[in-house]
């Protein structure tokens, strides 16, 4: 028989394994719990980022200013409950399809299914988006086929119905977003001004422009008295989309609730009352001009056209549909309603102006009013400069050359155009036996690039530089309407029919095509944005959700070994790149340029400069 010790042993040793199975168990669920904990504090993490970066407060809930909800609730009455629920409700994402390079039904052949694009109503552009989706992290958004915009923002730029070959300006244009749209709406024909006096701001404005492929503007940085002393009279379509006290956009941005607390409603009325006058000014007989804000301010909406009826009675405001959950103007709520009759009658046009109210349309706050300005010549007729508006077919004209030497220059250049590829190749093929490849560079004593240099090496000019580039590359080009114009190195086109812009702060004197170096012209991005894909010699497209398309985007070299089968077609076109010759090269991505490349040897050396990048 077993002994009682042993028995005893027996008894621990089992006790000692069932508390190790115990412990065991323990471990295992609380590293269960631990997994969780850290799964979810990381979702937690990445949701209140995203709310941050979003500017989305309404899962936060939002400290209105308590002077701002006094007087919205005094004039809203019973509906300023509902006003008040909106800050609470979703916020709405918006994109636009940008006319100038895709239809809106061909957009949403191609899309990503992700996107889950549902239409805005107000605009045949215009589509809501899920803010999960994320457009501006698709190759679609780096080739401009698509602008990333507020719903209710695309309403002024609708309203003012710009017709192919019209002058547009847009005078408070920065960053971009209705200048693009009203680009769209112009087609490449007529002319458009963008304009804003803040210099900062003019970048982002230049840059969305030029992303946007616009191939018919001006970017200006001037104060609207300046641009009045030389645009008077001059402009068919005029939006003034006014700097404002920003109340319709807490939703969208807390940042807006702290400038509102620092720049008063006072202080933008003032500004907002020297705009608009200045405005008038360089409005043409029987042309349109839309004032908006994104702004619930009666003084700085209503107030603001009362005033300027009575100021310039040549003016009447175009009553717009109420279509949409858009509301109308208050006239009830100005200064003018309670004066003399006149002032009464101009109070009671404001009716016609339109007001977006979070609470009834799916979009943020927002106030346009469209003013038309009586015409003083018969229908048909041409004003005092002889343009006549969308009917001024002076934008067709083909490209304007202002010396006999260039006029010397464009005749080589079309021979050159004629010759076709095979010169294009031939002459590449020639330029690696003098010795002269590799961009024109001899080797490693070759000097360096000068900025400065306004002379090309061989005596040609900035132009006649700028010609030999685009006979070679892209052959028609001195076919394209416009003006060609240096500053400097830098070359221009320039829509036909301005004024002289001398004393003005230009940005963008056209379109910027690039810069002639000491021995070589280098194209710009605004130039391959603006560009199909059939007007360049040499071109590479990627699928959009290739990886060469992103690693292009973000600046890296690519070779003929790199090459993935992922895209779309199942083919790179790293492989297919066997018919392309040395030089430069339209890359492209879905048949849409993003920018250029050099071809040389098997390699893609790439061209995209570090502003433009994927990030």
């Amino acid at each position: 028989m077993p002994s009682d010790n042993s028995s005893g042993m027996g008894d621990v040793f089992a006790a000692g394994v069932a508390s190790f199975h115990f412990a065991s168990c323990l471990m295992k669920k609380m590293k269960r719990l631990a997994t969780h904990f850290i799964l979810l504090r990381k979702t937690i993490s990445c949701e209140f980022a995203t709310i941050l970066r979003q500017g989305d407060l309404t899962r936060m809930g939002i400290e209105l200013p308590v002077v701002f909800k006094e007087k919205m609730k005094e004039r809203l009455g019973s509906e300023f409950e509902a006003f008040m629920a909106s800050y609470d409700a979703q916020r709405w994402y918006g994109l636009r399809v940008n006319r100038l390079k895709i239809s809106p039904a061909d957009y949403l052949a191609i899309a990503p299914k992700e996107e889950r694009l549902e239409p805005i109503l107000w605009s045949e552009e215009g589509f809501y988006y899920e803010e999960s989706s994320r457009p501006g992290k698709h190759p679609h958004y780096h080739a401009g086929l698509y602008y990333i915009q507020e719903p209710s923002a695309m309403v002024p730029a609708e309203l003012l119905e710009v017709r192919p070959g019209d002058r547009v300006l847009d005078l408070c244009a920065a960053p971009g977003g209705k200048s693009t749209q009203l680009a769209g709406k112009l087609g490449g024909e007529g002319l458009l001004i963008a304009n804003d006096n803040a210099r900062e701001r003019t970048k982002a404005l230049a840059k969305n422009m030029e992303l946007a492929g616009v191939r018919n503007a001006v970017v200006l940085n001037e104060e609207p008295a300046a641009l009045a002393d030389v645009f008077a009279g001059f402009f068919d379509r005029i939006l003034v989309d006014a700097p404002c006290s920003g109340e319709g956009m807490f939703r969208k941005d807390e940042s807006m609730i702290r400038q509102w607390e620092r720049h008063s409603v006072e202080r933008c009325s003032l500004m907002q009352h020297d705009i608009l006058r200045h405005a008038v000014r360089m409005l043409a007989p029987g042309g349109r001009l839309v004032y908006s804000t994104c702004t619930f301010s009666p003084e700085e909406n209503e107030d603001q056209i009362a005033s300027l009826l009575l100021d310039h009675p040549e003016l009447t405001v175009y009553a717009v549909p109420l279509r949409y959950g858009w509301s109308s103007g208050r006239p009830e709520w100005t200064a003018a309603a309670s004066g003399s009759e006149t002032t009464r009658k101009a109070a009671a046009q404001v009716a016609g102006t339109v007001r977006l109210w979070p609470h009834h349309v799916q979009g943020e706050g927002h106030y346009a009013a469209v003013l038309e300005r009586r015409p003083t010549t018969e229908p048909g007729r041409s004003d005092v400069d002889g343009h006549t508006g969308a009917a001024d077919s002076s934008s067709n004209k083909a490209l304007l050359i202002r010396s006999e030497a260039d006029a010397v220059f464009q005749k080589k250049g079309r021979g050159l155009q004629r010759a076709g590829r095979e010169d294009y190749r031939s002459s590449r093929r020639g330029e690696q036996q003098t010795g002269r490849g590799n961009n024109g560079k001899n080797g490693k004593n070759a000097p360096r690039f000068d900025k400065k240099a306004h002379k090309h090496a061989r005596g040609l000019s900035p132009e006649q530089s700028w010609l030999e580039f685009a006979a070679a590359v892209l052959p028609g080009a001195e076919l394209w309407p416009g003006r060609l114009i240096s500053y400097g190195s830098r070359i221009y086109l320039q829509p036909q029919g301005l004024p002289e812009l001398d004393g003005l702060q230009v940005v963008r004197a056209g379109w910027y095509l690039g810069e002639a170096g000491k021995y070589k012209f280098e194209p710009s991005q605004a130039l391959a944005l603006g560009l199909s894909a059939v007007e360049a010699v040499q071109t590479l497209d990627f699928p959009s959700n290739s990886p060469e398309i992103i690693r292009y985007l973000k600046g890296e070299t690519l070779q003929r070994g790199d090459e993935s089968s992922d895209g779309q077609d199942g083919r790179s076109a790293m492989a297919q790149a066997d018919r392309l010759h040395k030089g430069y090269v339209l890359v492209c991505t879905d048949g849409f340029p993003v920018g250029w490349g050099k071809w040389d040897g098997g390699m893609l050396k790439n061209e995209l400069s570090a502003g433009w990048r994927w990030t």
